[in-house]
């Protein structure tokens, strides 16, 4: 059995970031949970052929490599700030020139940081476009976590710990399930 791949992709190109702490600590974890490879992407691996791309065949080949790792992913983690300016809408882009059938029945856990406990509630707001693709595609796992669950760009919160723990076994549950259809590339 070939072993399973783990992608992440972050949308803060600000380094080191949150985001990026969050996403690659999920991508860690579930890479150990499902004996996976794995791999984390930030939005700005795309480049600036992204934004006048309406076809994959625009994007740069740089571009077009993160786009096949992500159709190649059997896992998917999406992480978004959740602030003005976020890159949802990148995001959002990205997956409109795949076809959705690249992404049918893939595990995705969507994960948001921002400032505080109260911006949790703007995770639904931030992430809408993209949970409401994936939810057509498949069921999304959302985790939140805030400024206080980190130090030194660490994740300490044991609530937030917990919350990926469900997600990771979620996910590697659904990888598991017999009969799942494995999409190729």
């Amino acid at each position: 059995m070939p072993q399973s791949r783990v992608v992440g992709i972050s949308g803060n190109i600000t380094r080191p970031s949150k985001t990026r702490a969050f996403v690659d600590h999920i991508v860690h974890r579930l890479a150990v949970d499902a004996g996976a490879s794995a791999q984390t992407f930030d939005i700005e691996d795309f480049g600036a052929s992204l934004l006048p791309a309406r076809r994959l065949d625009e994007l740069a080949p740089e571009a077009r490599y993160v786009v096949g790792q992500i159709v190649a992913a059997d896992i998917l983690v999406v992480g978004s700030p959740t602030f003005k300016g976020s890159y949802t809408g990148l995001f959002k882009h990205v997956f409109d020139l795949l076809d959705p059938a690249s992404l049918r029945g893939k595990p995705i856990i969507l994960s948001a940081t921002g400032g505080g406990e109260r911006h949790s509630l703007m995770v639904e707001h931030q992430m809408r476009p993209l949970f409401g693709f994936f939810e057509a595609l498949a069921m999304p796992t959302a985790i939140y976590a805030c400024d206080k669950d980190f130090a030194d760009g660490a994740l300490i919160s044991e609530a937030v710990h917990a919350r990926v723990g469900r997600a990771i076994e979620e996910a590697t549950q659904a990888l598991a399930r017999p009969g799942k259809a494995r999409l190729a590339a």
